[in-house]
């Protein structure tokens, strides 16, 4: 069996790394962040794919893994119902799945606070020299050298391997940010808890999108009364406004990401009062009662390999796929379960194991960022004004498309519809 790196504990190093030490390899995992992760992020759509990973990584997946929902709905700006579609579906959170994923992964394998600077092939394996991301004064912690056979890179969008390894492949900014969060539901009035909070909601206002929909609450606890209430809100952001957005009210500029808690107070007021007036009141009310929005660019990024000899990329640290097809982490699910497969074929010949992953892997990773440019034409097009071609939109196509589980069809049909096709109107 072979000595794996896992760089990147979140979710898909998570997967990966449980997934493959079930499997018998010897597994070690590295993440920048020390201590733990859990608190991060906000809603996820789960599919069925996405379950089958997780109990290939030893998770019991029963109805306490998210909160289930029947329908769909669309309300108009004054709160009435315009559009519903039955659509079964269960909707989890970041922090449920963290929690879940770390429980099952010995403590003695995770090493915090490490930050992988290169990976070097030598003849006996490869070497991954980390250090502290950024060492405090006084900070007597030396570089550290990981032996491996073989490395997967889970470290996301700013993957530092593949910086190394793809130095030519950067996030590609798709013209339009998402407001998200997460909003107690003990906090909400009568009349949202029962129009809004029990579905997967959607507010579709000119130019714009929002949806929302249910998650655990606090200690993931998904009793009711007790959850909360996810949203996310595109909006339109060219470059000036994506720079004023991402400056904290000190004037730092943060380009790689603004943390949740340096949001500028004056845009959350902006974003809270653009909300009401576009936006069904019982969405403009859960912006209100949403403690720390955060804001999130959305961006596209597609590597045209994702093995290089030993090292394999998976995860965001592979593909970024825009939100509305809702495959992120289902993605990393799907490319953990292939990494062990490969490995299951090929043994202990590495690089011939993450060629049969890419060749697994690579035609799926392209489609579903194809997809999800699809999906997200529309919003991108708001920026385009003298487009030729502006898509356009129906409710009933937003419900029918957006982050649905596409039942095991083969990736290859994913994207079927003739070359950059309007959507649905």
């Amino acid at each position: 069996m072979a000595r794996i790196l896992v760089v990147g504990g979140s979710l898909g190093g998570l997967l990966a790394a449980n997934i493959l030490l079930r499997a018998g390899h010897e597994v070690q995992l590295v993440e920048k962040v020390a201590g733990s992760l859990d608190g991060r992020g906000a809603g996820i759509v789960t599919h069925e794919a996405l379950f089958t990973g997780l109990r290939r990584a030893g998770v019991t997946v029963d109805e306490t893994v998210g909160v289930a929902v029947a329908s769909r709905r669309v309300l108009a700006a004054d709160g009435s119902v315009t559009a519903c579609l039955e659509l079964p579906q269960i909707l989890t959170s970041w922090s449920r799945l963290y929690r879940l994923l770390r429980a099952g992964f010995p403590d003695e394998r995770v090493h915090g606070g490490l930050a992988v600077h290169r990976v070097e092939d030598a003849d006996a394996g490869l070497r991954v020299h980390c250090a502290p991301p950024a060492p405090a004064p006084g900070d007597l912690r030396h570089p550290v050298v990981f032996e491996a056979d073989a490395v997967v890179a889970s470290d996301g969008i700013r993957s530092a391997v593949r910086q190394q390894l793809l130095p030519q492949v950067e996030p590609a900014y798709a013209g339009y940010v998402a407001w998200r969060g997460v909003c107690d539901e003990a906090l909400l009035s009568r009349h949202t808890r029962e129009t809004a909070f029990g579905h997967f909601a959607f507010g579709l206002p000119a130019g714009e999108q929002f949806i929302g929909y249910p998650v655990a609450g606090p200690a993931n606890d998904c009793t009711p009364g007790h959850r909360r209430f996810n949203f996310v809100w595109y909006r339109a952001a060219d470059d000036a406004a994506l720079q004023r957005l991402m400056t904290d009210a000190d004037g730092v500029h943060h380009a790689l990401g603004i943390p949740p808690n340096k949001v500028s107070w004056r845009e959350i007021a902006a974003m809270r009062e653009a909300g009401r007036a576009l936006l069904a009141p019982q969405f403009a009310e859960v912006l209100e009662k949403t403690a720390q929005p955060f804001l999130q660019p959305i961006c596209d990024l597609a590597s045209p390999r994702v093995a290089h000899g030993r090292i394999a990329l998976m995860g965001d640290a592979a593909f970024v796929a825009r939100p509305h097809v809702g495959m992120g982490v289902t993605k990393a699910a799907e490319d953990a379960m292939a990494l062990a497969d490969a490995l299951a074929v090929h043994g202990d010949d590495i690089a011939a194991a993450w060629r049969a992953y890419e060749a697994a892997r690579l035609g799926p990773g392209e489609a579903v960022v194809r997809r999800a440019r699809r999906l997200g034409a529309y919003m991108q097009a708001q920026g385009r004004a003298a487009s030729p071609r502006l898509p356009r939109r129906t409710a009933e196509g937003v419900l029918a498309d957006t982050a649905i589980d596409l039942g095991g069809r083969p990736w290859s049909t994913w994207d079927d519809e003739p070359p950059d096709p309007p959507l649905r109107h």
